[in-house]
């Protein structure tokens, strides 16, 4: 097993992120998987991933979800919705359930810890994991108390000018930072990341970016392109490049060797092959999509998303049956994190 963790300099960070050698990039790429391998085996996790709700109070300017927008057709799942999805999630071989929604109040905590409490209670032996944006510490203890494993935190941009540029003066890199901190602290397997080459960012915001995760030492790593959504203002920005998010993904895994790191949706809305590019640069996670159809068609962080095909949780086996054709195969269990 991997045991040294490596640390890239800047001046190899800029190289990696710049190179047009495409044999230097695959040789970093096996190098990511190989450690992959040794720490994982060929196993694959998945989650179970279910969007709770669509309506959110925030402003994030990149978000299809944001308070703003007026063209969306908004939705909240009910407990029984949720818990619904869960129980055939769970009857087809899940063991995780990702609960993903915008910060929405109607939501609270009460709502979060009698579904948390009633997941578990019929689903003992599966892990929760919540990505509900920025709460209190309060909320955040009692979401761990109702039995809460894993909460998602990404810090976006770790280049403060570039956060600001993203988000509007009610929301500030140091409070994010301070959550995801505060996370780890209270006992959740903790996950931040970033989006790659969303506007005003640069390589050298990405490798403020990887220094802030060597920093935070998470116990899950997600990044993915940054992708436009036409109701927002950064509707005519390109989307971030395949090509230089699986070089991301090759750093982090070889600077995180222990860490869960998915091959995310995003990905692979914006290149036909990137979730198996996503395993092949050191990912080893992929969260089917588990929620109803209502749900997938109006969770929109960004346009294009795919939801349907290997990327809904009803098409398991067929996915099983991708990965074999690369060497992999899906881990049917809680896939928590090991440690060193």
């Amino acid at each position: 097993m991997q045991k040294k963790t490596e640390y890239f300099t800047d001046d190899q960070l800029r190289y990696i992120l710049k190179t047009d050698d495409s044999i230097f990039i695959e040789d970093l790429k096996k190098k990511a998987r190989d450690i992959t391998k040794s720490v994982f085996s060929n196993k694959i996790y998945i989650r179970g991933l279910v969007e709770i709700s669509n309506y959110c109070k925030q402003g994030c300017y990149y978000c299809g979800l944001n308070r703003e927008n007026k063209n969306i057709k908004r939705y909240r799942l009910s407990k029984e919705d949720i818990i619904k999805s869960c129980d055939f999630g769970y009857s087809i071989g899940f063991r995780t359930f990702v609960f993903q929604g915008g910060e929405d109040p109607i939501q609270d905590d009460d709502f979060f810890t009698d579904l948390i409490s009633e997941v578990k209670k019929r689903h003992s032996d599966c892990a929760i994991t919540l990505s509900l944006g920025i709460r209190s510490k309060k909320s955040y203890q009692k979401l761990k108390n109702a039995g809460a494993d894993r909460y998602l935190l990404r810090h976006e941009s770790a280049q403060e000018s570039v956060f600001n540029k993203l988000h509007p003066n009610d929301q500030s890199l140091k409070s994010r930072i301070e959550s995801i901190k505060y996370l780890k602290e209270i006992g959740f397997q903790t996950g931040t990341g970033f989006m790659v080459q969303a506007p005003f960012s640069s390589i050298e915001s990405h490798i403020k970016d990887i220094k802030l995760i060597r920093n935070l030492k998470p116990q899950m790593i997600g990044i993915g392109p940054f992708i436009p959504n036409k109701n927002t203002k950064f509707k005519n920005e390109n989307h971030g490049e395949s090509e230089i998010t699986t070089r991301l993904l090759a750093i982090l895994r070889i600077e995180n060797p222990f860490s869960l790191i998915p091959s995310t949706t995003a990905l692979n809305s914006i290149d036909d092959e990137g979730r198996i590019k996503g395993i092949l640069s050191g990912a080893n996670v992929v969260m089917p999509n588990l929620s109803p159809k209502m749900a997938k068609e109006n969770y929109n962080l960004y346009d294009n998303k795919k939801s349907s095909g290997l990327e809904s949780a009803n098409a398991l086996k067929e996915l099983n049956d991708y990965f074999k054709k690369y060497g992999y195969e899906i881990e049917i269990s809680r896939g928590d994190y090991l440690g060193e």
